[in-house]
């Protein structure tokens, strides 16, 4: 009796199974899916919601090529078959084929996109497969075929003598195919500091603002069409944290924690991986460095919000949190505002009692990207510059002195700076432990590095 096992094949995603039957006296028995061995073995956790069996009562029945938009998990409950597979998405491994003869000892994953057939090597054949969406007339639209004569694929049974429908017998040849549209990550606010910086990362992303996808509104996420997303990465924030204290107190409220709930129920429902953007100011800033396993403390609203859209995030399985701070990106920012003083001349006072890294929205938008090119274990990884880790005062001077300015920086206290103006609270230590995504196998650049990058680009 072989071990359950998953191997990979030439098309990029399709997974063959090794399913042990256990014999005896009475007959077999076999778990033709479990799901928590399979996906410690490298099964997709894809969730299915239908179960549909196919009984085929004569040798030479042969079904196919079809590409449904959803993912599939094929396998024989009695007989045998040769199943045959092609990729019919668009990309360079279209028209890849891998063949398999099939018992009941064998069963195959097929992702989204490809294509799926089946010829019966005995009578009375039984065909199982566990789908992740329900089937409706009106998906068939977003089906794709090709034509069950298609090279590469040698059917033991002659087509010509082979029990094929009208319909399978019709469908166009490899050449006449148009491929499945490509799943594309999704970027949630893409006109933000990271949501750009994604997109250039990530030139093949669906960018999508509010205008598109309101994520505050439950109705608006609903109606929005996942059908083609790869993964749903929000990079969507209100971060007015001093706003968020008075007057959009309910503003900060609707898009850092209902935003992140709605986006997570459609992750669920569509079995796709989250990825969200985390804040420092879940803490309280009282230990001087935080890592992923510290409980929330938030001082403020600001906080308070984020906190809740982790909570919400977390409840997802395959979710990717991403927890940074001191963002730098194209935009309003910390530096560009130091820079546009240093260039005028200007002497500033900047506190120097706040403790952190900075981080730059290229870098965080690489970092994202590894987690999910590498397929990184779902859960929360912080993710800032590298170095020393400094204050805002000492940013600021940084900044003055690249960019060469006659302007001085002093030093002040938040207390004092915070003297008649209307301030939310900030966490005094801000600096984030880098480990567990070092451990994956990204290495965050030195902030220095980035911070000379950065102002060396800007105009």
């Amino acid at each position: 009796m072989a071990d359950l096992a998953v191997h990979t094949t030439a098309i990029p995603g399709l997974l063959l199974v090794d399913l042990p039957l256990h014999h005896d006296p009475r007959g077999w028995f076999k778990e033709n899916w479990q799901r928590a061995k399979m996906t410690a073995l490298g099964l997709p956790d894809f969730g299915p919601v239908q179960h549909s069996v196919a009984w085929n009562s004569a040798r030479g029945v042969t079904r196919g090529f079809h590409a449904e938009p959803w993912d599939k998990f094929v396998s024989v409950v009695h007989g045998r078959v040769c199943g045959a597979w092609v990729d019919l998405r668009e990309g360079p491994s279209f028209g890849q084929v891998v063949t398999l003869e099939m018992g009941t000892d064998k069963a195959v994953f097929v992702p989204r996109g490809v294509g799926n057939a089946y010829q019966t090597l005995s009578d009375d054949t039984v065909y199982s497969y566990l789908v992740n969406a329900h089937w409706s007339a009106a998906a068939k639209q977003h089906y794709t075929f090709t034509n069950l004569a298609l090279p590469g694929v040698a059917w033991p049974i002659p087509l010509t003598d082979a029990v094929i429908s009208e319909a399978d017998e019709h469908h166009p040849v490899l050449a006449d195919v148009t491929p499945a549209a490509a799943h594309r990550p999704l970027v949630v606010g893409s006109a933000g500091q990271v949501g750009r910086a994604l997109c250039r990362l990530l030139p093949e992303a669906v960018g999508v603002d509010r205008d598109e996808l309101d994520i505050t509104d439950a109705a608006s996420v609903d109606a929005f069409d996942f059908s083609t997303t790869s993964a749903i990465i929000n990079a969507a924030a209100f971060t007015a944290v001093d706003a968020a204290e008075g007057d959009s107190r309910a503003q900060n409220w609707a898009v850092n924690a209902v935003g992140p709930a709605n986006l997570a129920r459609a992750a669920r429902a569509h079995r796709l991986p989250l990825v969200h953007l985390s804040s420092d100011y879940v803490f309280d800033g009282s230990r001087t460095e935080h890592d992923e396993d510290e409980p929330f403390s938030p001082l403020g609203a600001y906080g308070a919000a984020k906190a809740a859209g982790d909570l919400a995030v977390a409840g997802w399985q395959q979710h990717y949190l991403v927890r940074t701070s001191w963002v730098v990106g194209e935009g309003h920012n910390f530096v560009r505002t130091m820079a546009r003083l240093a260039r005028e001349g200007a002497s500033p006072a900047v506190v120097d009692d706040q403790v952190g890294r900075l981080s730059f929205a290229d870098d965080l938008a690489r970092g994202i990207f590894h987690l999910l090119e590498v397929v990184a274990p779902f859960g929360t990884y912080n993710l800032t510059g590298d170095g020393t880790p400094q204050t805002w005062f000492q940013v600021a001077r940084e900044v003055y002195a690249l960019v060469g300015s006659e302007g001085q920086v002093s030093a002040t206290d938040t207390a004092s700076y915070g003297q008649g103006r209307s301030l939310a609270p900030r966490p005094q230590h801000s600096t984030l432990t880098l480990d567990k995504i070092k451990a994956t196998g990204f290495v965050p650049r030195d902030q220095a590095d980035s911070l000379r990058a950065y102002l060396q680009d800007q105009p």
